[in-house]
């Protein structure tokens, strides 16, 4: 019995400890990437001029990370180092929210 309660202790110790933080580091990242694209999104905007280049600028950065994140070679091989692995996770929560900020600030302007 006691052997039980000490590893659903660790187990919870573990969760806490690890989980959550990684799920608040993933959460920040997500919310980095929308405040990018709100970033990239009004200040190029001001004067009316660098909208293609910043769209351009935008397409190519998330083609390049969909590319290292989503290749199979370069993914087995990171697969062992932890750390590559994470920083990987990390930028694609980038990618993502800057995605999603500008479908968000599209619907803004649409509406």
């Amino acid at each position: 019995m006691e052997i039980q309660i000490n590893f659903i202790v660790t187990s919870i110790n573990y969760f806490i400890n690890y989980k959550l933080n990684h799920l608040s580091l993933q959460l920040l990242s997500l919310l980095l990437g929308f405040f990018i694209s709100t970033a990239l999104s009004t200040i190029p905007a001001q004067t009316g001029d660098w909208g293609i280049i910043a769209a351009a600028i935008i397409v190519t950065n998330q083609e390049i990370v969909s590319k290292i994140i989503y290749q199979t070679k370069i993914n087995s091989y990171y697969k062992s180092i932890l750390i590559v692995k994470i920083l990987l996770k990390y930028c694609n929560n980038i990618k993502i929210g800057i995605l999603y900020g500008l479908f968000v600030d599209a619907f803004k302007l649409g509406s």
